[in-house]
């Protein structure tokens, strides 16, 4: 606010000093001419009846003379000062709009506003740096969710999209560097309700620049950064940060997963959906020779974990120079037939287009498929206003870096269990995966699985931790009743369970529960509900266990004592 009253007073200066003027003038010219009272007798105006006078005359309102009739001297007068003090005010209020639309009062003001609800939040929320296809879909995905966002971009256009948002809360939005730590600093960085910050964009050197001062300025916060290139994610590492997510080495690792453990694959897919995203067929891809069209970071990680799969690539590189591309590569876009037909396209398995440019990327599928109708078609989508074109292209497999990451990131925030869970799932075997994946298709709907965690302690599940505190035994099999009809499963789930130092996977539904237990479930979002119903409410926990169905409020607790 200082700011903007200084920029205020510097621009309207002159203005102001006119004014000033010209009232003064115009005051004392009243008070020095003479005028004539009713009794014809010689009369002057004292400073009161003529700053009254012009201030009602300046504004064009006029009352008349007052207190009495002018004389020709005081009227002449009048009329200079008329016109001098209508004068004074149109270049007063025109200077003053002209201040207010000057981009730089704008965004002055609006960076006041902005800082202003920033120190009034009192929610937790999460500093989002950076806007573009990765942020603007984390931030619909946590909104929906009832998480508290704050975004800065150094992009206007981005802010002013965000504004535009059809978003379940207002999420303030910052246009600024947020490589600069006064940028930081003023979207919440130090704000005690900052739950973490998460580094979304484009440019590895600003995110972790971001890392460095979120960990030097806060460092109890916890957080996330994108990463491109493995350098970055070194550096990123050496000062603390969390968690750092290389979109590339994680579509690669699951690709790569496909050929090893399709089951394992498919449940990672569907306990990592994104929400309301429909389901889309598994489709295995067949093992042989791929062709892979670009060498570039997304190239190198695709390269590295289908060699450990033993699957024998050919690739096509533009730049085989700058890329350091491996003696046998073929230099070319991909695009062009003749290149594709001398990659081997015709007796190929299957095609990787994983350029930087989407377009490029379409061609490449498309050619190839002219060439060979059977290939299995992976290509990467840097961009998701291109959505409705690579779906009609009907691609097998498409890799899109914002909705890895926002799936990356929506996890870490909401149920840290589930990245121990796929941790420690990595090393079981084919059989176990599809066991598991015949649970899940029995409790599956139209849309992703929704996942949760479920604490026993007194502050996350008060009634289980009173009814055990009665001695009452609870199992996991009591948490998966449905609370209106103890008769009935919920469709859930049990996937973890920590205790202690141990993690036990998939644990049995006779399992007692033990206060500061952790468990990780998943299941139906009306499921996930009851279920937290019955952690809370003692009623139904108590229902569910000894099948007494007690009366809740008041006035029904009294009546049954008095019946009993």
């Amino acid at each position: 606010m200082k700011h903007i009253l200084q920029m205020l007073l510097r621009r309207m200066r002159l203005p102001l000093i006119a004014l000033i003027l010209a009232y003064a003038v115009s005051v004392l010219g009243l008070v020095l001419i003479p005028g004539v009272d009713d009794q014809g007798n010689p009369w002057r105006m004292n400073f009161f009846h003529a700053f009254y006078f012009v201030s009602f005359m300046g504004s064009t309102i006029g009352f008349g003379e007052i207190p009495y009739p002018f004389t020709d001297a005081q009227r002449l007068w009048t009329i200079v000062a008329m016109y001098t003090t209508v004068f004074v005010w149109l270049f007063s209020i025109g200077t003053l709009l002209a201040i207010i639309q000057d981009p730089a009062f704008r965004r002055l003001l609006s960076y006041s506003l902005f800082t202003r609800h920033i120190r009034m939040m009192n929610e937790p929320f999460y500093l989002v740096c950076g806007y573009g296809d990765t942020g603007s879909l984390l931030v619909g995905e946590l909104s929906s969710r009832g998480i508290r966002t704050v975004v800065i971009d150094i992009d206007t256009e981005r802010i002013d999209i965000l504004k535009t948002e059809d978003l379940r809360g207002y999420v303030p939005g910052l246009c600024a560097d947020a490589a600069e730590s006064d940028s930081l600093v003023a979207a919440g960085l130090t704000h005690p309700r900052c739950a973490g910050v998460i580094a979304l964009t484009d440019v590895d050197h600003t995110n972790l620049t971001i890392a460095i001062t979120s960990k030097l300025l806060n460092p109890s916060l916890q957080v996330i950064c994108r990463s491109e290139s493995h350098d970055s994610e070194a550096n990123m590492a050496s000062f603390g940060t969390d968690y750092i997510i290389n979109p590339f080495d994680e579509f690669a690792g699951r690709f790569a997963m496909m050929f090893r453990s399709p089951g394992m694959h498919l449940i990672y897919e569907w306990l990592t959906s994104m929400r309301d995203s429909p389901h889309k067929d598994f489709q295995s891809p067949p093992r042989g020779r791929w062709v892979v069209c670009g060498f570039g970071r997304f190239g190198k990680s695709i390269q590295e974990h289908l060699s450990y799969e033993a699957i024998q690539m050919t690739l096509i590189e533009a730049n085989v120079e700058k890329t350091n591309a491996p003696n046998g590569t073929i230099e070319g876009r991909g695009t062009e037939a003749i290149t594709l037909r001398e990659a081997g396209i015709e007796d190929a398995a299957g095609i990787i287009a994983g350029t930087g440019d989407d377009a490029n990327n379409l061609s490449i599928v498309i050619t190839a498929r002219d060439l060979n109708p059977d290939l299995f078609t992976v290509a990467r989508q840097n961009n998701r206003s291109y959505n409705d074109i690579f779906q009609a292209a009907k691609i097998n497999h498409i890799m899109q870096p914002g909705t890895i990451i926002s799936q990356k990131v929506l996890t870490v925030i909401l149920t840290p269990m589930l990245t121990d869970f796929l941790r420690l799932a990595r090393h079981e075997n084919d059989e176990w995966a599809n066991i598991l994946i015949s649970r899940m298709v029995g409790v599956l709907q139209e849309y992703p699985l929704e996942v949760w965690t479920l604490k026993v302690s007194t502050k996350a599940s008060p009634a289980i931790s009173s009814l055990l505190a009665e001695g009452e035994e609870i199992t996991i099999s009591n948490l998966c009743t449905d609370p209106r009809n103890r008769e009935e499963c919920l469709a859930c789930i049990p996937l973890l369970l920590r205790r202690g130092n141990t993690e036990e996977l998939l644990p049995t539904e006779t399992q007692i529960l033990h206060v500061g237990d952790s468990f990780l479930f998943c299941g139906t979002r009306e499921a996930e509900r009851h279920m937290k119903w019955t952690a809370w409410d003692h009623n139904a926990l108590t229902y569910i266990c000894k099948g007494i169905d007690r009366p809740s409020g008041y006035v029904w607790s009294r009546l049954s004592r008095q019946r009993g």
